[in-house]
């Protein structure tokens, strides 16, 4: 029954009524039309959510440039999403603030699962920084595709043979050390203060413009150690020129799977990079369930595993209930860690 025949017949009654002496109160028949119609809008409010995709674009939006590992990974999942979904899936790079452009965008948009971001590790950090009042409160996940594990580098002519060894000297000479990480207020950068918090040194902090030029000042022996990725140091570990003495990921590096991690160590520190997918926190959970099952068929493709494994990253999905308890854990982490740093954006 179309709302406009409905809305006629409830005042048609309505007008018979009042003519009779009808009292105030809902006679029977009214009531059975007034939820007729009640029910009808709640069937449209349904089917707009259960018929998703409706064959509509879905964009996914990439904080960073063309090119790099998030667009890489985030392509990748596009073109199998489209197959999972059955609708076509945009790419598109917006950047800035470390990320927070491009989120900021997925954030402001309407949460009806049509934009989708690419949630990068950092998306937990931006606020503590102080780019946005962003975080990632403010979205849902539908999945977590990889982990780049951040690893303690040093060259292999180095006096450290391993990693106790390399603690123990950090503690008897404190700010001597020099660890190059990828910029301040990196993920590499979070990584070596949190080794420093867990075991009680101190290291001088040495930020690069990338990864690249801090691997290359530690060849140079310009600088003593690194954190940055097991991948960004592979060619040079497999040369001979560096040692890999720890590993800070939830599980071995498959670049360096001889490496321990720091929990395997009995040191309490997890920190690594990663990559997922989230929609705006409004999203109603019909179609973040959608979603979420396309996503666990895109992120387990094999296109997108042998991407992963070229690029020395460790596929590692997560389901959006997961990975949004993970999320939370490690922004209010970074929220506490990241102010003892000094290094706020101003």
């Amino acid at each position: 029954m179309k709302k406009s025949l409905v809305l006629a017949l409830i005042t048609g009654l309505a007008v018979i009524m009042t003519g009779c002496g009808a009292s105030a109160g809902k006679t029977e028949t009214q009531t059975e039309v007034q939820e007729a119609a009640g029910e009808e809008q709640v069937s449209e409010e349904e089917a707009s959510s259960t018929d998703f995709p409706a064959g509509k674009q879905i964009t996914i939006v990439v904080p960073y440039s063309a090119g790099g590992a998030s667009d890489t990974t985030a392509r990748i999942f596009a073109s199998e999403l489209e197959k999972a979904i059955d609708t076509k899936v945009l790419v598109t790079n917006v950047t800035g603030a470390s990320g927070a452009v491009g989120l900021e965008q997925v954030r402001s948009s309407k949460a009806d699962g049509y934009t989708i971001a690419y949630m990068p590790v950092e998306s937990t950090m931006i606020q503590s920084l102080g780019y946005t009042d962003l975080s990632t409160n403010d979205f849902r996940f539908i999945g977590r595709a990889m982990t780049i594990p951040a690893a303690i580098t040093v060259r292999a002519d180095s006096p450290w043979q391993t990693f106790d060894e390399f603690i123990s000297y950090a503690k008897e000479h404190p700010g001597e050390i020099q660890v190059g990480n990828s910029g301040t207020g990196s993920i590499w950068h979070i990584a070596a203060a949190s080794i420093e918090k867990e075991c009680g040194v101190e290291f001088t902090h040495v930020p690069f413009d990338g990864a690249a030029p801090a691997v290359a000042a530690l060849l140079g022996n310009n600088i003593q150690a690194t954190a940055v990725s097991p991948s960004e140091v592979q060619t040079n570990v497999e040369s001979g020129d560096f040692r890999v003495l720890a590993v800070l990921g939830e599980g071995r590096s498959s670049v360096v799977p001889e490496v321990e991690t720091a929990q395997e160590m009995g040191i309490d520190v997890t920190i690594q990079g990663w990559g997922g997918f989230a929609v705006p926190k409004d999203t109603p959970d019909e179609v973040v369930g959608i979603l979420e099952k396309a996503a666990e068929t895109a992120i387990n493709s094999e296109a997108l595993k042998e991407v992963l494994e070229s690029k020395g990253f460790e596929h590692a999905y997560l389901g959006a209930k997961r990975m949004d308890i993970l999320a939370a854990e490690e922004l209010s982490y970074f929220s506490e860690l990241i102010p003892t740093l000094n290094i706020v954006q101003e």
